[in-house]
């Protein structure tokens, strides 16, 4: 900020003012545009900040909770296919019933 407000005095040479404090000139003539556009008073008195301490905290967490889902996904997709395949080795309903009318009719046969 210090750097930027530099420029802003009468006389002042961008590049003057960046190769003295070793900031390439492109980047100061960017940050002097956003203090002028508005930047000084982005985070106004009453909004909340976040100190990095806490925002890294949040981060470890997000990819906390990531990893858990990834994992939870793992479990249902094993699952999943678990029971498509005990669907395909238990026989149907239909198919039991239909061998006991065989059976019994073929008692009746031998009998």
């Amino acid at each position: 900020m210090r750097i930027v407000e530099e420029t802003l005095e009468d006389g002042a040479s961008i590049s003057v003012v960046a190769r003295r404090n070793g900031v390439a000139s492109n980047l100061l003539y960017r940050w002097r545009r956003l203090m002028l556009d508005g930047g000084a008073v982005a985070v106004s008195e009453d909004d909340n900040v976040t100190s990095n301490r806490a925002v890294r905290q949040m981060e470890d967490r997000i990819r906390e909770l990531e990893r858990q889902l990834g994992r939870k996904t793992l479990e249902v997709e094993i699952l999943k296919e678990a029971l498509d395949k005990t669907r395909v080795t238990t026989f149907p309903s239909w198919f039991s019933s239909g061998r006991s009318v065989y059976l019994r009719a073929s008692r009746r046969l031998c009998a």
